[in-house]
């Protein structure tokens, strides 16, 4: 028969919460506890990763979900009314400046409009966009700053920029500009779209131009379906219109895919390795919540048992016994996940704009998404309903007859032994500890979570290796050039962009200079030959068969079939050879220039490996160069001989030999791999290294590419503010990067790696140390009577305390010994992964935090038992042994 007894469950499920308020308390802050923990690590998740990607919207260039590249005006109109598309932004490339002023920074002039504009941040905070049929320009205050005008409505300016190769001069009227952002890598001057037709008709160009863009239409969109999917959702709108991305052909269209969006990148990057790691860290904050929140019910319910089992007797069943405790779970829910979520947020909300501080690509934002508070909150109540389904099973499964005779650990059935060695403190402390070896394995592991995480956060940080970092970067202490060479997107290095001796003497002049190296760039033509199979190797990375077959017929072949390709050369002084990795061979080599002798340089991946299918010559090989100083142009096909490259008809095709030049013959000495640092910054083009006299004499050229010199700690700072000077002041044609920039930024790095484990450590430790005081004082609490029996036959109060303050201190040793276990037994695994995910991480084994906490657990494990057995000495032996 069933019966309608919701009520009086609800009604018993409160009045047992009321009575015993204490408990309450310790079950209110574990929910608030693991709420906070919940919220603040959501918190400063959330809020870092919108910072972000407001960070990588300014560096991508605008914060569209995608984009549909170098359009003709009819497919932009065609593909604007797709159904998938919410919202659509056109804009028009024209040009770039590259001389003084413009030449350290990346100024494109263009036509966007107001979505596009708004997009990627340019909207006027002064003024409005240009009006079509004016010449009118908005712009921001950095460009302005550079040409020198005020920031007026109506102040008139002139650029020279270069559209496609041809180089013009054009006057604007300022309609509106904006703040210059530093986070944004390109400034704009935004014109209307007429005065692009009429710049291009001028200089005579037709859109998409020599170069496959200027003028051509590009169409940004916003996606219906927001940022899930947008690299599939691009394709469909593609389908949709006929064309697609993949091979280039008359329905091929070019797509880009907004990678400031961290959901477009996780989806991208989501292999096993990356999913174990989410997997892993949520599980984690999972077994955290749950550890305290279980301890404070099983506990609870051990000091219930009585009470639950009276209830049986009476005919309560054992699923009425699991509503009880849930319904008591819920009610405890109400207050503390509230409670909880406030101080995780504050919590949040004070670490994100500390952590964000230390970290140069995030902007501060502190996240109040609904999906923060509706998340963690979810979290908080899964993990409680999870943590008290246990507890109530425990009730439900305990006979009445047990629950009356229950005390902690009796209910299991232990064969008792006699020991002649009689009793001590200790021996007394560990049977105590033994008879709940559940709790007691959650109460250790609870401390012991702490402690790994902290051990793991010490590693971590203490892994980042500043040298790898730096040298990603920058090569030495200071590196000086043209200021195009460290544009991204700059010029090819030329003639003109070569670092003249006087600069290098008014450097060389300010003292403190410990050793340097000069590195030479070709100017010149030159070729290597190479067979056709490893051409199409390396070129098919950008290039489809097609396109491949086209290439090749145009090019000059030697009578063994061989392909001239063009190549890049570096001349090194000894210096700047010490900074290359010697991969095999002797570099030392290139320093003799009666040696003829060559290093052949390989591409290496993120992590530094070389990648040995990057270049086809090996240790001993003979390489030939050619030094060109002539070519004759001529058709193909036909076979005509047009002579000099001005004499190529217009539409004609062509193709270039050489008919003037200088074999030369070297011998391959060493494998190597340049830093970045020194390298041209651009790739594609096989590349080889020789001694500094080797290159000047053989390629005729002296331009130096790079002076790269370290100084002395002393002198380091005094170099850099005068290289600040004199490159912004005295010749701002030159740039230079300090390695004191980088591993600022290093440090910054790894300081917010440290603040953030540090943070969470922090929690984790919290809940770890609210288990271990709930542990004591429920233990305590339920064997009352107990110590009230030992006090009685003679123990007296410091004997005690004494035994008490031992259980304190073996759960403490426990902790740290399974700390200790646990990060022997994961640092063969840990340390080759954490090799493997950050390129300048070099693993250490760590277990000194173990050693720095293991007194702070200790006082803790003497104190906390101590204190709160003097809180039940208030009342009498008599009185505790009243107590049922």
């Amino acid at each position: 028969m069933k019966v309608s007894n919701g009520s009086c469950i609800r009604r018993l499920s409160i009045r047992a919460l009321l009575a015993n308020r204490t408990r309450n308390v310790v079950a209110v802050l574990a929910i608030a506890l693991t709420a906070m923990l919940f919220t603040s690590l959501f918190t400063i998740a959330m809020s870092i990763n919108e910072g972000i990607q407001q960070n990588n919207f300014r560096q991508a260039g605008g914060c569209s979900h995608g984009s549909f590249k170098y359009l003709t005006e009819e497919e932009c109109e065609e593909l604007q009314g797709d159904p998938l598309i919410q919202a659509y932004g056109i804009r028009r490339f024209l040009g770039m400046p590259e001389e003084v002023p413009f030449n350290k920074s990346h100024v494109e002039i263009g036509y966007s409009d107001a979505n596009e504009a708004r997009w990627g941040y340019c909207t006027p905070i002064e003024g409005r966009l240009p009006q079509e049929g004016t010449n009118e320009a908005a712009t921001d205050t950095h460009v302005l700053e550079l040409l020198g005008v005020e920031p007026e409505i109506g102040a008139e300016f002139t650029v020279t920029f270069d559209v496609d190769g041809h180089e013009t001069t054009q006057s604007f009227t300022l309609c509106g500009w904006w703040e210059y952002d530093g986070a944004v890598v390109a400034n704009h001057i935004l014109v209307p779209e007429s005065r692009v037709d009429a710049v291009l008709a001028e200089v005579g160009v037709t859109p998409p131009g020599s170069d496959g863009m200027t003028g051509s239409w590009n169409l940004d969109v916003m996606l219906k379906h927001g940022a899930r999917s947008i690299a599939s959702d691009l394709e469909q709108i593609l389908a949709n219109h006929g064309y697609q991305s993949e091979v280039a052909g008359e329905n091929y269209i070019s797509i880009g895919v907004n990678w400031g969006y961290t959901g477009a990148q996780l989806s991208d990057k989501l292999d096993p390795t990356v999913a174990g790691i989410i997997a892993g860290v949520l599980a984690l904050i999972l077994l955290t919540g749950y550890l305290i929140i279980y301890n404070v019910f099983q506990i609870s319910v051990a000091g219930d048992i009585r009470f639950y089992g009276l209830l049986k007797t009476i005919g309560t069943t054992p699923r009425q016994l699991r509503r009880i405790i849930r319904t008591q779970a819920l009610l405890l829910s109400l207050v503390g996940i509230p409670m909880g979520l406030l101080l995780g947020w504050l919590l949040g909300g004070v670490l994100t704009p500390v952590i964000t501080a230390r970290l140069d690509g995030v902007t501060t934002v502190v996240s109040v998404s609904p999906l923060l508070f509706g998340g963690a909150a979810i979290f908080a109540l899964v993990t409680v309903l999870i943590s008290c389904r246990r507890p109530g099973r425990l009730a439900g499964k305990v006979s009445p007859v047990e629950a009356v005779r229950y005390t902690e650990g009796k209910a299991q059935k232990q064969k008792e032994k006699r020991n002649g060695k009689g009793v001590s403190l200790l021996s007394m402390a560990w049977a105590n500890l033994g008879r709940s070896r559940g709790k007691t394995f959650l109460t250790v592991l609870s401390l012991t979570l702490a402690v790994v995480l902290l051990t793991f956060t010490v590693t971590f940080t203490g892994g980042f290796d500043m040298d790898k970092y730096v040298s990603n970067f920058t090569a030495s202490d200071f590196i000086l050039a043209d200021a195009g060479q460290f544009q991204t997107g700059g010029e090819v290095f030329n003639d003109e962009m070569g670092v003249p001796e006087e600069v290098i003497e008014a450097v060389e002049a300010q003292g403190g200079i410990t050793d340097s190296g000069r590195v030479y760039g070709k100017t010149t033509p030159a070729e290597e030959f190479v067979t056709e199979e490893y051409y199409r190797s390396v070129w098919s990375r950008w290039n489809t068969p097609e396109q491949l077959d086209s290439a090749i017929a145009f090019i000059e072949r030697t009578e063994e079939g061989l392909l001239a390709d063009g190549v890049q050369l570096y001349g090194m002084e000894p210096f700047a050879l010490d900074h290359l990795t010697v991969l095999e061979g002797d570099l030392s080599k290139l320093n003799d220039p009666e040696g003829n002798c060559i290093a052949a340089v390989y591409s290496t991946d993120d992590y530094d490996d070389p990648m040995m299918d990057s270049h086809w010559a090996r240790l001993g090989d003979t390489v030939t160069i050619r030094y060109v100083e002539e070519y004759e142009y001529y058709n193909p096909t036909t076979g005509e001989i047009y002579g000099a490259r001005e004499n190529v008809p217009e539409s004609a095709a062509y193709a270039e030999r050489a008919v003037k030049y200088r074999d030369v013959d070297y011998t391959v000495a060493a494998l190597v791999a340049v830093p970045s640092a020194l390298s041209y910054r651009y790739y594609g083009r096989d590349e080889f290294v020789m001694g500094a006299e080797t290159f000047i004499r053989d390629t005729g050229t002296d331009s130096v590419m790079y002076y790269a010199f370290d100084t002395t700690k002393e002198t380091n700072a005094a170099m850099e503010a005068f290289l600040r000077d004199y490159t912004e002041n005295v010749n701002p044609q030159f740039d230079y990067e300090s390695k004191a920039t980088y591993a600022g930024e290093f440090e910054s790095i790894k300081n917010m790696f440290l603040l953030l484990g540090s943070a969470l450590s922090f929690i984790v430790g919290l809940v770890g140390i609210l288990n271990f005081f709930n542990a004591i004082l429920t233990g305590i609490t339920a064997r009352r009577r107990e110590l009230a029996v030992l006090q009685s036959i003679g123990m007296t109060t410091r004997q005690l305390q004494t035994m008490l303050a031992l259980e304190g201190l073996l759960y403490t040793l426990g902790s740290a010994l399974l700390a200790l276990a646990l990060i022997l037994v994961t640092a063969p695994v840990v340390g080759p992964g954490l090799n493997g995910m950050f390129w300048f991480f070099t693993y250490h084994f760590t277990i000194w935090p173990i050693a720095v906490v293991l007194p702070l657990f200790a006082f803790l494990g003497i104190a906390i038992p101590v204190a709160t057995c003097r809180a039940t000495q208030r009342y009498s032996v008599v009185e505790r042994l009243r107590v049922e």
